[in-house]
């Protein structure tokens, strides 16, 4: 059975909550494999929404569901949001939910870190959610983190928290910030660790038996690869990896674990906060977009910025991402346009670029080349088949694969997973 992952290809929020729903129907195991609760995962099953942000999206549908060891866990919003779906009617049991013992935890000490630095910051601000994301990744890759399974060892995670608050109280001592006694935290962590034993495991294991009984696992991804710390606008980044090679690392699988990656890219431009954005609308059009998008993000609420779509920087993203086919999704925001701009190329300082440049000021200053295209009067909203779409729409989508050099698998018209056009299981390799 083919394994498949989900990655973004823009700046994030390109639709992933729904193509995840709608292929964990046929999945068996559905992995987070990177980020945290900065992620931000709309589902519309039977007219519910639901939306997730640490949760894998197969819960929605009682699939097993992993929380890989490339996550960092804010253990206090994962049962939040545990609780806030069974009020909705979804039960989440240690059999549909399994965390690896060996991810690392978000603690409130690192939330404060996170606003307080983007506070101190000012006009240099890189625009992250405030959520301490970044700080429990540092403390991470540092090897000071407190992780899920230092909860079973009182001992240990003691010493743990010792170690961790002697470096955060001297960075809350440059920023002005009182210091912190661990023992309140210690008992608060030892307070969740009865709640959080039945869903730990090994999830290595767990993924390994799935292969090998040839289940379908689907690897659900984060943000987009242009927020990746190393392939994306760096500084302006999410602090984990973004692309499908993540997948395997975060999870504990070998990378010959994932055999067909999914691509998810908007048929426009939208990002959220700070960092550059070579085809960014700051007029009429661009406000059009964000309204019949409804772009407002799904964990900050933040107005998303909205572009036409750049076919340069998702064709770099698919190749640093090593995409084998793309969805492309919310095709029915552009009904009603006259004409369509896609961006083939970047002006640097009077030199033509074919890719985006890794210098932040290169970056800032690149200049979009357009190609026009025409638009399309008919709309394309909950189209079932090709035939369905207007003939310019579907130029649209043929002109944008041969600019990306990769082909849509998956065509997304609607919010509703039965608004979908499939054209290539990724199931089926």
């Amino acid at each position: 059975m083919t394994n498949v992952a989900v990655v973004g290809a823009q700046w994030g929020d390109e639709g992933k909550g729904k193509v995840v729903d709608w292929l964990s129907e046929r999945a068996d195991v559905v992995v987070r494999f990177q980020g945290g609760h900065n992620a931000g995962h709309t589902l519309v099953v039977d007219n519910a929404v639901y939306k997730l942000s640490l949760l894998p999206s197969g819960v929605v549908r009682g699939k097993l569901s992993v929380i890989g060891n490339g996550v960092v866990i804010d253990p206090w919003a994962l049962f939040d949001e545990v609780e806030r779906l069974k009020g909705q009617g979804i039960e989440i049991g240690p059999d549909v939910l399994r965390i690896a013992d060996n991810a690392c935890l978000i603690l409130p000490i690192h939330g404060e870190l996170d606003r307080a630095r983007e506070e101190a910051a000012g006009g240099g601000r890189i625009g992250t959610t405030g959520r301490g994301i970044g700080p429990a990744y540092e403390d991470k890759v540092a090897r000071r983190a407190v992780r899920v399974c230092d909860l079973a060892e009182p001992d240990t995670l003691r010493f743990k928290l010792e170690r961790l608050l002697t470096h955060h109280n001297a960075l809350r001592k440059g920023l002005g910030a009182k210091p912190l006694d661990g023992d309140a935290l210690l008992e608060d962590l030892l307070a969740l660790a009865p709640r959080f034993a039945p869903y730990v495991a090994p999830v290595w294991r767990v993924l390994d038996e799935a292969r090998r009984a040839g289940k379908r696992i689907l690897f659900e991804g984060a943000q987009g690869a242009m927020l990746d710390v190393e392939h994306g606008t760096y500084p302006f980044v999410t602090s984990s990896n973004t692309v499908s090679g993540q997948a395997a690392a975060g999870s504990g699988m070998g990378p010959g674990a994932v055999a067909y990656v999914l691509g998810i890219t908007k048929a426009y431009t939208t990002r959220v906060g700070s960092g550059p954005f070579p085809t960014e609308l700051h007029d009429e059009t661009g406000q059009r977009l964000g309204e019949r998008g409804n772009e407002f993000g799904t964990v900050t609420g933040r107005r998303r910025r909205c572009g036409w779509f750049d076919a340069v920087m998702v064709r770099q993203a698919l190749k640093v991402g090593g995409v084998d086919g793309i969805v492309l999704t919310k095709l029915d925001v552009l009904d009603q346009m006259e004409e369509l701009k896609v961006c083939v190329g970047y002006d640097l300082d009077g030199e033509r670029l074919d890719h985006f440049p890794a210098g932040m000021a290169a970056q800032a200053r690149v200049q979009p080349v357009y190609e026009t295209l025409q638009g399309w009067s008919e709309s394309t909203r909950g189209a079932r088949t090709w035939a369905d779409l207007p003939a310019t729409a579907v130029k649209y989508i043929r002109r944008i694969e041969e600019l990306i050099e990769a082909p849509v698998a998956i065509l997304s018209t609607g919010p509703d997973r039965e608004e979908t056009i499939l054209v290539h299981d990724p199931f089926a390799d």
